[in-house]
């Protein structure tokens, strides 16, 4: 059996999708659905139970789980909203979850990959690269991050790092993201903004290094995430790694896919950041990817103008999620 926490989000419910199709059904699909869209993400998936997460983490605790034959956890359940400002929610949630499920892991010899996040890397002033030994140095631009940073640090110094596997995920998109409201990508703005107006709105750039659009971030299409993930598990990897593609790209860039993926003219038009966001802004972001290349990946993930014709024409158009192919 495989344990998927956030089973109903983006990349919880990809991940599904990924097992799926690698034969795998008997999963244990856990979230907290509330009155979001977010069950939708599962209607097209096998699987063999559902959990809201408080009463799995109940089950946990009482020992429900501990003669269960668990092959893996695939641990991407977290208040993953970057403006969440409650930080004792982001504790409870983020932080004291993940401890619970690590240790229950580890006390029971079971594959644990986990989500961290490249909102651990902060501005970026120490780099993107996913080295264990030098975690202590980041400093992350808002309390989402520093949940998963806290874990991190926790799992270190805890000698946690070297028996379960955490993920840096940099920006993701793809099928299955609707419910995030003000958290899904910008790749899902652009196709609405381009589809119901022609144009789409980008935020100018605050930096005289860079030009409005020419902000640039590690775009990654979650089908390749979910590949990813698999090889990680396969290999039994431990300790940190960075998910992404390893290549800026500018906001510009990817809109102008977006438009040539809807054979519409490019349409963009450049509006004031809010204020309250301007200090927090990450203007470059690139996961170096030399850890995960060095353990034997190899394979390139499909390019910015691939990845949005798929999302595009495959699943938004047509109004699919994955699993209904």
């Amino acid at each position: 059996m495989f344990i998927v926490t956030g089973a109903a989000g983006l990349i919880g419910s990809s991940v599904i999708w990924g097992l799926n199709r690698r034969g795998a059904g008997d999963i244990l699909a856990v979230d907290h659905l509330g009155c979001s869209e977010k069950w939708r993400n599962l209607r097209a998936l096998e699987y063999a139970d559902y959990m809201e997460k408080e009463d799995f983490r109940d089950l946990l605790a009482d020992g429900g789980l501990d003669n269960v034959k668990i092959d893996g956890i695939f641990h991407l359940g977290a208040c993953s909203a970057t403006t969440e400002k409650d930080a004792t929610y982001l504790i409870h949630n983020n932080f004291e979850a993940t401890k619970e499920l690590a240790l229950f892991a580890v006390n029971h010899n079971i594959p644990l990959i986990y989500a961290s996040s490249c909102a651990t890397y902060g501005d970026g002033s120490q780099g993107y690269k996913d080295d264990e030994s030098s975690i202590e140095k980041l400093r992350p631009l808002n309390m989402y991050g520093y949940s998963k940073q806290m874990f991190d640090l926790w799992a270190r110094r805890n000698g946690l790092l070297d028996k379960i596997c955490g993920c840096k995920f940099s920006n993701i998109y793809g099928p299955n993201e609707h419910h995030k409201a003000e958290m899904r990508s910008v790749v899902l703005r652009a196709y609405e903004q381009i589809s119901t107006e022609g144009k789409m709105r980008l935020f100018r750039s605050y930096k005289p290094e860079y030009a409005d659009g020419e902000q640039k971030r590690d775009f990654l299409y979650v089908k390749d995430a979910v590949e990813m993930l698999m090889f990680l598990f396969d290999k039994k990897a431990t300790g940190l790694y960075n998910i992404g593609s390893g290549k800026a790209e500018t906001w510009n860039s990817m809109v102008k896919a977006a438009f040539k993926a809807l054979n519409k003219p490019e349409n963009i038009e450049y509006i004031d950041m809010p204020e309250s966001l301007r200090p927090k802004y990450q203007y470059y972001t690139c996961a170096d990817m030399s850890k995960l290349h060095k353990l034997g990946w190899n394979k390139e993930p499909m390019s910015l103008e691939e990845a949005i014709y798929d999302y595009y024409v495959n699943y938004q158009i047509p109004g699919k999620l994955l699993g209904d192919e």
